[in-house]
């Protein structure tokens, strides 16, 4: 059990240094070949189009080919992706590099069941912290993704192309990790497919199954549309560059870093508490991007960014797991994570639009009544889980 956690995380590592090295440099990249501020940030939406697209496919497939055939298949296309994105680069065709970015987010929506596979291999118990251990692989993504986006980016006569040859030799290590994952498949779940377990509708209307989605869609759309927008808004406030990769680092680093210990923290006080001090967390990044927009400024709110965001997503995560059984987890985890994803797409291609319309602290103040109605739905299950608790316990009585 613990070496297949161990073989996700490297995974996960390897996957999240290619997806943070796009969000690095792809909307940099995207500007140089457009006068359009809203297309700047093309590549990184056909990204997340490439993830929302594939989501419900790439786990049918999975559920009947296994899940090292559907991870290794997801780790190829990224070496695909990266080479075609290297080649629009170096082409000056902005549609090229969005072809080679979606093929990036093929990768990532097979990636996005590692964390799904942790909690299959492991015992319930382990369950959160094998979650959390898989997304703690993102810490060594912190510090490679953006190295490798800020070397390759002059590695080349055509500015960010060595980043995404760079993004297809990391897939191609991926390969080589996923071959060694042995994750037993359920004959139960490919003999029966779609057809067992509940209907899908009664599956996705559960109480903590929509607040679970809701809480991580609102942790990925509000991390997603702020880190987005965070190398465009640094450059137009006279950053360089470096500057701007080191502080996606650090966001990074604030994403994944309590993935150590956030599965202790869930398995202590609940992932409903856990998901709350998220959404705290993210609204304080809000308040920190009004102090300023130096350096110290845009770097203490991405981290707070990140932060809240790996409370929200894990929290939602271990609460989403609670509301399905193993013939109904394809469609459970395919639903939750293209939504997430669509909603991903939507803030990643608004986000240069949205900079370029309001500003960096503006557009982040929009965020608060998001944040609002995220609390509020995490209360209200909280309240509705009392009320069962004091129900049974009159029952038992």
């Amino acid at each position: 059990m613990r070496q297949q956690v161990f073989l996700l995380a490297i995974a996960q590592a390897l996957f999240q240094t290619a997806s943070v090295l796009v969000m690095t440099v792809g909307a940099l990249a995207g500007s140089q070949m457009t006068s359009v501020p809203a297309l700047a940030t093309l590549p990184i939406a056909t990204m997340f189009l490439g993830t929302a697209t594939m989501m419900f496919p790439a786990s049918a497939w999975m559920a009947r080919a296994g899940r090292r055939t559907g991870f290794v298949a997801g780790a190829t296309s990224g070496l695909a992706g990266g080479m075609a994105a290297a080649y629009g680069v170096m082409s000056g065709s902005l549609a090229m590099l969005a072809f080679g970015t979606f093929l990036v987010g093929v990768y990532q929506a097979f990636a996005q069941f590692y964390r799904f596979a942790a909690s299959e291999v492991a015992t319930e118990a382990f369950r959160p912290r094998a979650i959390s251990l898989v997304m703690a692989g993102g810490v060594i993504a912190a510090l490679l993704g953006p190295a490798l986006a800020r070397f390759g980016s002059a590695m080349l006569p055509a500015m960010y192309a060595g980043s995404f040859l760079l993004l297809s030799l990391v897939s191609t290590l991926a390969i080589g990790v996923l071959s060694f994952l042995h994750i037993p498949r359920e004959a139960a779940t490919r003999a029966t497919g779609a057809d067992s377990g509940r209907p899908w509708l009664r599956i996705v209307c559960q109480p903590s199954y929509l607040v679970a989605l809701f809480g991580a869609t609102t942790g990925y759309g509000v991390m997603i549309l702020a880190m987005t927008a965070t190398p465009l808004a640094m450059v137009h406030h006279h950053h360089a560059i470096a500057d701007a990769a080191t502080v996606i680092q650090f966001h990074v680093l604030g994403m994944f870093l309590p993935s150590f210990f956030t599965g202790t923290l869930i398995g202590r006080f609940g992932a409903i508490r856990v998901m709350l001090c998220g959404v705290c967390l993210l609204a304080t990044h809000v308040l920190a991007t009004s102090s300023g927009t130096g350096f110290a400024s845009f770097a203490s709110a991405l981290v707070l960014l990140g932060v809240g965001w790996n409370f929200l997503f894990i929290g939602g995560t271990s609460l989403l797991t609670e509301t399905y059984s193993v013939t109904e987890k394809s469609r459970a985890q395919a639903t939750n994570d293209m939504t997430i994803f669509a909603v991903g797409l939507s803030c990643s291609f608004g986000a240069g639009g949205l900079l370029k319309l309001f500003g960096w602290q503006t557009m982040n103040l929009l965020l608060l009544p998001w944040l609002g109605a995220a609390a509020l739905a995490l209360f209200w299950l909280s309240a509705q889980r009392r009320k069962e608790q004091n129900w049974q316990g009159t029952q038992s009585v």
